[in-house]
Order: C-alpha cells, then structure tokens, then sequence
C-alpha cells in the first residue's frame, strides 16, 4: 500500500485541531457573572496593577462596533449581556472615539497613538513605517510572548502591523457553520470568529500558565453582520441584523470568558474591549463605514475588565480617543512608552474616577477623527473628511454624495442630531480653525507604501469594499 506523504496528511490534522478546538470553545459552560469567577479588588489593587509581573493583556478589537448599539452603553435593546455583565466590575470608557471610520487608518492611529495623517497612513496602500516603535515591541522587551490574530486584510502583516508580534496570522478558514448558512446564505468559506477563538484556546492551552503574554484578537463577524437563530432576536431590516450579530459577538466573547475562568487566568488577565469604528445606517444619508466621521463611525466602545472585580463599575465621563488607549494600558502595566504621541495616559482619572473624586489638573476633553475620502485612489489629492470635538460641540466637514463641501456643528445636548452652525457661528469657526490646523499637519515618519498584487486585492474587495 502507497504511503501517505507528510504534505498530504498535514490538512488532515490541521483539521482535527480545529474541530477540537471548536468542540472545546461550544461546549464551555458560561459564567456571567464576572464577580464570582475573580477576587474582589479595590482602587489600591488598581494602582498595585504596576508592581506585578505576572499580569497578561487579552486585546479585542471588534471590528465595525459602534457604541451606542451595546447594552452596555445604555442601548435599549440587550445586545451584550455578558458585556454589560462585565463593566458592572469593570471600566467603561463613556465618550470614546476612533480617529477614523476606515480600519487600516484607525488601526494604524490606535497602535501609534498619533492621528491618523500623524502616523501616515491614510490611503491604501500605505503601509506602518518601520520606524514606528508598536506596542508589542514594547511588550516584547517587557517579557511578554505576543501574539496577534485577525481576520481582516487591512491589518495584514505586510501593511507594517506585525511589527513585535512572536507570531502573527490570520486563522484559516473552514466550513461555514450550518446554523450560520441558514440564515445568511451568502456566507462564504472565509471562516468566522469562532476560527480566532478555536486558535486562541489552542494558544491559552499551551502557553496560558507557561509564559506571561499579550494576545490581540482581531474579530469580523459584526462587520459581516454574522448571526444565527439563538441571536435572531431583533429583526430583519439591515439595523436589525447588525444588532443580532452585536448579540452574537457578545456570546463569544463570553464563551472565551468562560474559557478563561476554567484555566484560572482571569485573576492576572486585563482584559480590553475596543473597536476601530462603527457603522452608519442613513442617519445622515450615508451607509456602511469608510466615508465620512460623523457620530455614527467614529463613537465606539473602550472597556478594561481588571484581573479583579470592582465593587461597582467604574465610569470615566472626559472624552477619550483610540490614541489614549496604550499610554493608558501602559501606565497600568508600570511600562516605560517612551514616544511620541497625539495621545494621553488616562490613568489618573481611572483612578479618580474609581475613588469617587475629581482627576488633578484640567483635562483636554478634545479629539479628532479624520478619512481622506480618496484613501482608494493612491497617487491622488487628498480630499478631507474631518472631525474635531471640544467640550459639547463636534465640528464635521466633508463632501456629500453629490461631492459637495459641507460643515454642520453637533452637540451632544441634543443627542448631536441638529446642525448648529448658524446657531453658534463663533463656536463653529473655532473648530473650523482647530480642524485646518489638523489638516496642516505632516506624519511623523516618512510614508511607507505597499504594492498589492491582484489577489491580495481580491481579498480587499471581498471585504465589500471598492478598489482599483
């Protein structure tokens, strides 16, 4: 009998890896209830977070999630109960924004904490400069084993973003899950979620205990509008599915959770919950994310569940931005990020917050988002869509559908659903001229691009959006 080659039995066991690991991830039994399966801690045990070294970072990003859709944020709807479940003794980040409604752009401006034209990635083909020093190098040279699993192009190795990973790559793909496929029977073979937690079990399973780490998830099922019967709970116009995939995203992550608590790692893993923007659904005439940064795309989640419950759930009110995010999980972790940077460590009012008391020292409740609406067309002009908020107010500028120049002036007394700009027309020439001065700013590196051929394009597309 001919002997099977090692190359042809390897997908054979690639397979059976990833069936246990499935089996392992559905069949967990979940604890909700984030206070009992972590010991109690207190604002001290907050700021004693610098002096341990034995603390591991799980970093979710979860692509496409605006905020004001989560439960957990006050949606009326129960579209995250286990996350809801999990600010009750945690941190919830009230006013938080993404620098950009385009992933590769926010991304690029959450992991240097510069603006999205500081970093210098605003088009397409524009890749991290090397020069970039990126959080896991700095968590490496801290002793930290880092891993990054995603399942979006726009992150992809070749842009600059793998940049202090140990390992980093992109979960491969299987079968759709039948339940899935009923009710979305376009589903494809590009896998699901559920592939990046079979991985991230098989990862936890070896190197839980053995190694102190730092594992970014990058998730795409809620910008694939992912759900199945048990989350078919909502609807069936576009708005509806998007929450019934909100809710499906929720009980993953809480299976991971539950995965967590059955391997003791809870009580020394700061957990992260973000997103790198959200999604519009014709509220100001636009649909989908990648075309202008109103309210819609650019409000987004910022949550830290501790290795230990908090009493009650903290809430920090100030505004914060996706480039706060890593000074601020760098001063928990008493690391050195030595940088420079658009954004600040949020660390002292996290811990006033936690106290009951006012932060020292005045605040910036100021941020910034911003898209070249012609980051497809590389070679071209740049042409600004631009957001700067102070205080109540958002200055917005862009083009419409037609390619008409406008600005509106939205506050938040109102739920940011008027233009104001005739109203407060000194109000509005103020940020106009905060938002030119963003405009008149230059990357901090010089702009790396990458030349993607035809396949690594097609992937792009297939994403839904559209490239040259």
């Amino acid at each position: 009998m001919k002997k099977a080659s090692a190359g042809r039995i390897w997908p054979l066991v690639a397979i059976a890896i990833v069936a246990i690991c499935a089996y392992l991830f559905v069949s967990i039994e979940v604890q909700l209830d984030a206070s009992r399966t972590r010991p109690m801690g207190s604002v001290e045990d907050i700021a004693r977070l610098a002096e341990r070294d034995d603390t591991n970072v799980l970093f979710i990003l979860v692509d496409t999630l605006r905020a004001d859709r989560m439960s957990a944020y006050g949606y009326e709807r129960d579209t995250t109960p286990f996350l809801s479940e999990l600010v009750s003794t945690g941190i919830r980040f009230d006013r938080h924004i993404a620098q950009s409604s385009w992933t590769k752009s926010s991304m690029a401006s959450l992991w240097t904490s510069l603006s999205p034209i500081r970093s210098g990635v605003t088009k397409f083909n524009h890749a991290l400069s090397p020069d970039v020093t990126m959080p896991a190098e700095i968590l490496s040279e801290a002793g930290f084993k880092t891993v990054g699993l995603y399942r979006n192009g726009w992150v992809h190795g070749y842009f600059g973003f793998d940049q202090g990973f140990e390992k980093y790559f992109r979960p491969a793909g299987s079968a759709v899950d039948p339940a899935v496929k009923r009710m979305r029977p376009n589903a494809v073979f590009r896998g699901s979620d559920e592939h990046v937690m079979g991985d991230t079990i098989e990862f936890l399973r070896i190197h839980g205990d053995s190694s102190r780490w730092f594992l970014y998830l990058h998730l795409m099922d809620l910008h694939e509008y992912t759900y199945d019967e048990e989350s078919a709970l909502f609807g069936n116009t576009v708005s509806d599915l998007y929450d019934n995939s909100i809710r499906r995203t929720d009980w993953v992550l809480s299976s991971l959770y539950g995965y967590l608590g059955q391997k003791g790692l809870l009580d020394k893993t700061i957990i992260v919950v973000l997103s790198d923007h959200g999604e519009a659904f014709g509220e100001r005439g636009f649909e989908g994310h990648a075309r202008e940064v109103f309210p819609e795309t650019t409000e987004t989640p910022f949550i830290i569940s501790l290795p230990f419950a908090l009493p009650e759930g903290v809430v920090i009110p100030s505004r914060t931005s996706n480039v706060d995010v890593w000074p601020t999980l760098f001063d928990l972790l008493g690391l050195s990020h030595d940088r420079e940077i658009d954004g600040q460590s949020r660390y002292n009012e996290l811990l006033a917050a936690a106290r009951g008391t006012a932060v020292a020292g005045a605040q910036e409740d100021f941020a910034m988002a911003f898209l070249d609406e012609h980051w497809g067309h590389p070679g071209t002009r740049r042409k600004p869509a631009i957001s700067v908020l102070d205080g109540p107010y958002r200055y917005v500028a862009g083009r419409d559908h037609s390619g008409r120049a406008f600005e509106v002036l939205l506050s938040e007394e109102d739920g940011q659903a008027v233009d104001h700009s005739a109203e407060y027309p000194e109000i509005t020439e103020r940020l106009r001229e905060l938002a030119a001065l963003e405009l008149k700013k230059t990357a901090v590196f010089e702009t790396e691009t990458f030349e993607l051929d035809e396949m690594q394009l097609d992937q792009l597309r297939a994403l839904g959006y559209e490239l040259p």
